[in-house]
């Protein structure tokens, strides 16, 4: 292991292998803090930020963070890690990345260049140069990656940023979910996927709304796909059953245990994007995987260890879960920034550097990746901060977002974006829905010439019969 030293003022700081060095360099966040990684002032952070700058890229692929012996995650990102993609940068330092990232994102081919290099980077570089990078850096890079994913919708184009329709009920009542999926497509949202969160995991519920939705689909030949956010394992036996599942939804993280937390492995996600691809339901594309990640999640469970029984920091482990989400060539990959609480992402300061930080590390690693732009009402922050990282997000790139009524959820009971935001930055920014979903609005009156969301009477319109329940 090796022991890095950094001399800065006359006061020489310390920091006990790679692990500790990562954790030390990270942007203050509570997380850090509560698990006892964190670094102790700001003068500690510089000099480990200065020091991390001058590894070695290679380090990262001699120096595991989470043991290669008894983690799968971390045997995945080794042994599939592309070599030749990473010769051209391989020279570099972490700092030397920042510079070439940055001096890259400025060419005209850019996103050429980023997506070449993209199978050589390991999470652990990703992140690491994530640390380094003040907020401008990450959107600039971010804004310059262009990922491409499809099912009945294109997500990722230039100039469009979707939504997930996110209609959640608390007893899943089917009149409450239609009211709800009637408000979001008449304000333009739903062209990522319209998606539920169950009030339960039960294998008949989750029938029951994936029916609702395929319905709505199928009746106003809306060109999106729907996704019940039950477990996986729950999905795989609808699938056998012959229910219409579009979309395979699992929550994963960065390390073996923290998966095996939520029930899953790497080889059943990969058994249960097989048999998603295998129903073929798609029309403009494959990708059929719906995933989400969060910081903190392999802290909350008690999984965040790594060599040597330290603890490593949230935001590592965050990307390294995004290692299986590339295995996996997802339709959608999001990070719910704020929602598991103010434990892990303490204030709105904390929270839009971290939705930032997510979303330039997935998607430079080859994902599109989205934000939940979310906050837990239990943490220091309001609605004004969440459409700082919107507007930030939206700048960067952003594949999606995910919207609700009101901005609040009131089955999960988060406040995260309202449909009427992502309305304010697709005219602030000039940006439009998925083609494939535009074009529907456009052929319903709905969307003029500019990409505006037109008002649209409910009772007299094509989705008339959706207005008055008539889908329950």
């Amino acid at each position: 292991m090796t022991v890095y030293h950094q001399r800065i003022g006359g006061t020489t700081y310390t920091f006990d292998g790679l692990i500790d060095l990562l954790a030390k360099a990270t942007p203050r966040r509570s997380g850090d803090e509560l698990a006892g990684c964190a670094a102790h002032s700001d003068a500690e952070r510089a000099a480990a930020q200065w020091t991390l700058a001058e590894v070695p890229l290679t380090t990262f692929l001699n120096d595991p963070v989470v043991p290669y012996e008894t983690d799968e995650v971390t045997r995945l990102i080794i042994d599939t890690h592309d070599r030749a993609a990473f010769q051209p940068i391989s020279h570099l330092t972490v700092g030397g990345l920042r510079d070439w990232l940055l001096t890259v994102a400025a060419e005209q081919d850019a996103a050429d260049t980023l997506a070449a290099v993209s199978p050589g980077l390991t999470p652990e570089m990703v992140a690491a140069v994530s640390k380094l990078m003040r907020n401008q850096d990450l959107i600039a890079v971010a804004s310059a990656v262009r990922v491409r994913s499809g099912f009945r919708t294109t997500i990722g184009l230039p100039g469009t940023l979707a939504t997930r329709l996110q209609p959640n009920h608390p007893t899943d009542d089917p009149h409450g979910i239609a009211a709800a999926v009637l408000d979001g497509l008449l304000l333009g949202c739903g062209d990522a996927v319209i998606g539920i969160n169950p009030a339960t995991d039960s294998p008949k519920a989750t029938t029951d709304l994936l029916h609702l939705l395929d319905e709505v689909r199928q009746r106003f030949d809306i060109p999106t796909q729907s996704c019940v956010l039950a477990h996986v394992t729950t999905t795989l036996g609808l699938i056998e059953a012959g229910a219409p599942v579009d979309l395979v939804f699992q929550s994963i993280a960065g390390t073996e245990g923290a998966n095996s937390g939520f029930g899953v492995n790497i080889s059943l996600l990969r058994e249960a994007n097989e048999a998603g691809r295998a129903l073929r339901r798609g029309t403009v594309g494959e990708n059929v995987m719906y995933l989400e990640t969060g910081q903190g999640s392999a802290l909350s469970a008690g999984a965040h260890l790594g060599v040597g029984g330290r603890p490593v920091d949230q935001q590592t482990l965050e990307t390294r879960a995004y290692a299986i989400a590339r295995d996996l060539d997802p339709l959608l990959i999001n990070t719910v920034v704020g929602f598991i609480g103010p434990e892990y992402l303490y204030d709105g300061k904390q929270i839009i550097r971290a939705g930032l930080e997510d979303h330039f590390t997935g998607k430079l690693l080859g994902l599109p990746m989205g934000v939940d732009v979310c906050y837990t009402n239990h943490a220091e922050s309001d609605q004004d901060d969440m459409d700082t990282l919107l507007t930030l997000l939206a700048a960067a790139g952003c594949p999606f977002v995910i919207t609700v009524p009101g901005a609040d959820d009131i089955m999960l009971g988060y406040q995260s974006l309202a449909y009427h935001d992502a309305l304010y930055a697709r005219r602030v920014l000039g940006l439009r829905p998925a083609p494939e979903f535009g074009a529907w609005l456009d052929s319903l009156g709905m969307m003029d010439t500019d990409g505006r969301i037109l008002p649209v009477e409910p009772l007299s319109s094509p989705l008339r019969a959706l207005a008055s329940g008539g889908v329950a």
